[in-house]
């Protein structure tokens, strides 16, 4: 068995996993399987396993976990499609504890994981070995498979992960997806305020131009009325009936009556 240790290569990741059996801690091989890896600590850090259950336990084999749906037809990755397997010759599913990822079929690896009873080399270049349990945990994760079963492997008596804790997070630049959704609503808020303020300044200048097209109206109406009023005036100041003529109907009218 040493040995075997021996020629593993070295982790450089751990995450523990809280579960209603106790604590798992699991060492990773970040460098060795890079997107199983990052999808797992990323996914533990967004809470995405929180509350989900081992939905299927093979005696002496293996039990797995990690789908929100609890039918073993769900899950989703991190990435935007399901990654590929990733492979090491010096990786092997040759004892218990060692976790893998329960990829449906080739190169089609989402959230579901599985730990190892025992040894299962029927596993090897099938499934990506990316972890192993470490530490007394490793107890605890073998009561996960002492419970009953119906007859398609589902437990009698579930068991769940209730959280998850990074404690050696080999991916410094990971940012959970909900805050990285967080950040674009942000940024989109203050387009769209953004956008209303150069609204309105538009809108304002648009208003001025108005403002100053009536004025110029204006005056120029102001202008012409009063160019207007001014031949009035001297249309005024014509006598209305000639002197003379109004002097000559005056004395007519004066002499007659008399």
């Amino acid at each position: 068995m040493s040995s075997i240790y021996v020629n593993e290569p070295a982790t450089s990741g751990k995450v523990c996993l809280h579960t209603t059996v106790g604590d798992i801690d699991i060492e990773l091989w970040a460098k060795e399987c890079p997107l199983a890896c990052r999808n797992f600590v990323q996914l533990c850090i967004e809470g995405y396993y929180n509350g989900t259950i081992f939905h299927r336990v093979v005696k002496e084999f293996i039990v797995q976990g990690g789908d929100p749906t609890g039918t073993g037809q769900g899950g989703e990755s991190i990435y935007p499609e399901p990654f590929k397997d990733e492979f090491h010759q010096r990786l092997k599913f040759c004892r218990r504890g060692l976790v893998g990822m329960a990829g449906a079929e080739k190169d089609a690896n989402g959230s579901q994981f599985f730990f190892t009873l025992g040894a299962a080399s029927d596993l090897d270049k099938k499934h990506t070995l990316f972890g192993k349990v470490v530490g007394n945990t490793l107890f605890n994760m073998l009561r996960l498979g002492e419970g009953e079963t119906d007859a398609n492997d589902r437990p009698l008596i579930v068991q769940k992960i209730t959280g998850a804790t990074v404690l050696n997070n080999p991916f410094t630049d990971i940012v959970p997806r909900e805050k990285k959704k967080e950040k674009k609503q942000r940024e989109r808020k203050k387009e769209k305020k953004e956008e209303k303020k150069n609204l309105a300044l538009l809108s304002f200048g648009d208003e001025a131009e108005e403002d100053e097209e009536e004025l110029a109206a204006a005056n120029a109406y102001n202008e012409k009325d009063k160019t207007h009023h001014h031949g009035n005036q001297e249309m005024s100041q014509r006598a209305v009936v000639n002197d003379n003529k109004y002097q000559h109907w005056l004395l007519c009218s004066i002499g007659q009556s008399m």
